[in-house]
């Protein structure tokens, strides 16, 4: 008997819940799994092609891991899982559960559809150490606040990494798309897989090396060193955890067991995964959040229109591009464009001068980011944008304006950060490099000038968040 494995966020083999269920499905050793991908247009229409390369990269390697049993599929999933599951005779269907709110639409679309053809869809795991929607208050409540979450969720728990079931068999001989084909059909960028390798260590056996390189290197300096964009103090395995090459609780289960993974820098980083956690839990519960302010008390809020005026709409293409002419901002904005990636650090700064310098409503922000992170996650970049402009759950409050040029002090001192994506700053030494406003060579190389004078912009701001409350 063949059972499907349906991949989505989940390419890899260890630690595969779904993978053992699949498994146990077929009859073991007796029967087989066909592990299939569907190319979803709905997803992958406005992918750049930082996303649609790693895409490629994540599922190159999960073939190369299932012995190139992979089927890859185009199309819409309510039509090709169905077909799929009555071309091989396959009863069950089995994936990790999805949280985000199109996933979950989709899922239970695919369903209905199955069960009206005689098969069954099985979620068994979740791209999460606890699947969203598990860890409640006493009184039976979703958290709204992230440090009582973040100790229920260690108190709760979660399983040891599932293994790799003994006496695997794949079911072969059914026909797929040749993968770079298939995601040049369905992509914005046709020619997306020849632009190579990410950079980035996404598929399995690569992100997992990368991991025991920072255990061993960079876990203890995590906590003191993380907030430092210029330093390569951080796991980079935002995106592997994005494409499920690795899961949470591998790397929880790691940490337990390393020297020294009780202290300050294991805690840290435990912690980080804990608000990946529970930013899914908040989706789980309110799918709205994804594109719709989650607190309403600044439902009143003046926004400006980057649609609508030329002059906000030319300021919003600075920020999109890095040339805001604040130099912190616009080396995390050029970092995005080129590597999709930017430092958490300079995330919430450029957010904050989009909402709060530029006063637009932070989902203007929250799409770009989407549109060109190789990291982009619905439920983790939705609110933390929402953290930043005021809205979200443990928001950081509105009247709190992060300065530019003083996180660019603090937290880049030398400018090390500045001049690697700023090259008109380069001739700048030191610290010199967050103020060219200062330095008579400052503009000597074409950077441009500042959009808007952070101070005044800041009362604005102030100003309008005050007449949003009343």
């Amino acid at each position: 008997m063949t059972s499907i494995l349906w991949l989505r966020r989940d390419l890899r083999l260890r630690d595969l819940p779904a993978l053992g269920a699949a498994h146990e499905s077929s009859g073991g050793s007796t029967g087989g799994v066909l592990p299939v991908f569907v190319l979803d247009p709905a997803l992958l229409a406005t992918a750049g092609p930082v996303r649609t390369t790693g895409l490629h990269e994540a599922l190159t390697a999960v073939a190369e891991a299932y012995d190139g049993a992979l089927v890859v599929r185009v199309g819409h999933p309510v039509d090709v899982i169905p077909a799929l599951a009555g071309e091989v005779g396959a009863t069950s269907v089995h994936i990790s559960a999805d949280a985000a709110p199109y996933g979950r639409r989709r899922d239970a679309a695919v369903r209905s559809a199955l069960e009206a053809g005689g098969s069954a869809l099985v979620a068994t795991g979740s791209p999460y150490a606890v699947t969203p929607g598990r860890v409640r208050t006493g009184a039976g409540e979703p958290y709204q606040v992230f440090t009582p979450f973040s100790r229920a969720w260690r108190e709760h728990g979660w399983r040891a990494p599932a293994p790799v079931p003994t006496g695997l068999r794949w079911t072969r001989g059914v026909d797929g798309e040749p993968l770079a084909a298939a995601l040049g059909s369905v992509t914005a960028t046709v020619a997306a897989p020849a632009a190579g390798r990410t950079g980035w260590p996404i598929g399995e056996e690569a992100a997992l090396a990368h991991w025991y390189g920072f255990l061993a290197a960079g876990l203890t300096g995590y906590r003191e060193h993380r907030d430092r964009p210029a330093l390569d103090a951080t796991s980079r395995l935002s995106a592997a955890l994005k494409y499920g090459t690795v899961h949470p609780r591998t790397l929880l289960a790691d940490i337990a067991a390393h020297p020294d993974g009780r202290g300050a820098g294991a805690t840290a980083y435990v912690t980080e995964l804990a608000w990946r956690e529970f930013y899914a839990d908040v989706l789980w519960h309110h799918p709205s959040s994804a594109w719709a302010d989650l607190r309403l008390g600044l439902g009143a809020l003046a926004y400006e229109d980057p649609v609508t005026d030329p002059r906000v709409a030319a300021g919003f293409e600075a920020w999109r591009t890095g040339r805001t002419g604040y130099p912190f901002v616009d080396a995390g904005m050029r970092q995005l464009l080129r590597e999709g990636w930017m430092h958490n650090r300079v995330r919430m700064v450029a957010a904050s001068f989009l909402a709060k310098d530029l006063h637009l409503w932070w989902g203007h922000g929250a799409r770009h980011f989407l549109d060109h992170l190789l990291d982009g996650d619905v439920a983790s970049n939705s609110h933390g944008w929402q953290w930043t402009a005021g809205t979200g759950t443990d928001a950081a409050p509105y009247f709190r304006v992060f300065n530019p040029v003083l996180q660019g002090e603090r937290f880049d001192p030398d400018g090390a950060y500045v001049r690697r994506w700023v090259p008109e700053l380069a001739h700048l030494a030191g610290a010199h490099a967050h103020q060219p406003w200062k330095a008579a060579d400052g503009y000597a190389h074409g950077y441009p000038h500042r959009v808007i004078d952070h101070g005044a912009e800041r009362r604005v701001a102030l100003a309008r968040y005050q007449a949003a409350r009343g």
